[in-house]
């Protein structure tokens, strides 16, 4: 059974417009937090938002027709992952899997504001792409994509979904080739949706902080170019690092909860390192889910204390770098989680000052070099719906 190397990273962000840019922006531990520039909302909450308006967008990839921004920002990362075997795929049978929550509905917004104002003067090509399918089938015709494809939509947990998936066709033997990651992109459907939920911050926001007041929505696109190890040593790519193991769980407790236990995170982390065949104490770094919010926050770093007991690893959360990126989060830390192997990094965990009352462990505030070789990557989505990634060294 073949692993699943990764070959090729693509990455955009709040923090960087490619892998280089977000590696530097966390090196230097800048974020991308600030207040909506290109989104147009009522509402003056910080967001991590990507400064280049849809037209821009559009200008960048030389793309003519009017397309959502999800897609824009997909398009985008995918083009970057594929860039250095995009002449070279053609004879490898290849799979293409993203994920994200949003579709098209940035272009849906405008339509129903036109529709309310004339009706007559609205335009239904802006609801063409509404689905979350949509966005994948852009992608794939933007890259010159013509086998078989695919739409994961878990909420937080989509694009870790779709590189577990993609990791199990590799492993299967079912194709030499995956690309896998999501995207999603701001939208006043989801700052009205979580402000609802009353889970934003009205300032940057602290992760496992006692003092959290909840999360900052982001937008982003990553994937990952996967590889059996044939077809890697064909394309004659340098492994980056490999997928070696994965999971995922439900605990079922509530629509926009975890369990106060972490059942669910529990036993994705668990089974992830069982299949991965290693030990808690082999875990190097962990990227933490780590939104912000009372709940995530307390049933993650509960569920991480009874799975690695009093050794937790150094641990961080990013999104206090490019805020939650909603479906595109798996695949943008999974990318992160990569850039710490490759460079041998725990990369700063920000604005963190009081330690949570229900917890032995601290995240780590300080940039650290030390002997990276798994990293636990954990993305835990509405509904309780929970994935991680164990990521390793070649």
């Amino acid at each position: 059974m073949s692993k699943a190397y990764v070959i090729g990273t693509g990455i955009i962000s709040a923090i960087g417009n490619n892998t280089a840019e977000n590696l530097q922006s966390l090196q230097q531990q800048r974020h991308g937090i600030s207040m909506p520039e290109i989104l147009q909302t009522v509402h003056q909450l910080p967001v991590a938002e990507i400064k280049q308006s849809r037209e821009q967008l559009m200008d960048s990839l030389n793309i003519r027709e009017s397309l959502p921004r999800t897609a824009l920002l997909s398009i985008r990362a995918a083009r970057e992952a594929m860039a250095p075997f995009a002449d070279a795929v053609a004879g490898f049978r290849m799979a293409l899997i993203s994920g994200n929550t949003v579709g098209g509905m940035d272009l849906t917004e405008i339509y129903y504001k036109t529709y309310k104002e004339d009706p007559a003067q609205s335009n239904l090509a802006h609801v063409q792409y509404h689905e979350c399918g949509a966005i994948t089938a852009l992608t794939a015709e933007a890259i010159q994509h013509k086998g078989w494809s695919t739409t994961i939509s878990t909420a937080c947990s989509s694009s870790a979904n779709s590189i577990m998936l993609a990791a199990q066709l590799i492993e299967s033997g079912k194709f030499d080739l995956v690309l896998a990651g999501g995207a999603d992109s701001l939208s006043r459907f989801t700052l009205n949706g979580f402000n609802s939920l009353m889970i934003l911050d009205k300032m940057p926001c602290r992760p496992f902080d006692e003092n959290r007041q909840g999360l900052n929505l982001g937008e982003g696109a990553a994937y990952l170019l996967l590889a059996g190890e044939n077809a890697m040593h064909q394309l004659q790519a340098t492994p980056l690092a490999m997928i070696s193991g994965y999971a995922n769980a439900n605990d079922a407790h509530h629509q926009t909860a975890s369990s106060p236990e972490g059942l669910g995170n529990q036993l994705a982390m668990k089974n992830a390192l069982q299949q991965a065949g290693i030990s808690p104490e082999a875990v190097s770094y962990i990227n933490l889910h780590g939104t912000g919010t009372a709940n995530n926050d307390s049933s993650e770093g509960i569920a991480i204390q009874h799975v690695f007991g009093k050794n937790v690893p150094p641990a961080s959360s990013t999104k206090a770098y490019t805020g939650h990126t909603l479906g595109a989060a798996g695949a943008v830390e999974a990318v992160y989680s990569i850039l710490a192997i490759q460079h041998q990094i725990i990369f700063p965990h920000l604005r963190w000052e009081t330690p949570m009352q229900e917890l032995s462990w601290k995240p780590a505030t300080a940039m650290v070099t030390l002997p990276v070789q798994h990293v636990l990557s954990n993305s835990f989505g509405f509904g309780g719906n929970c994935s991680s990634l164990v990521i390793s060294k070649i």
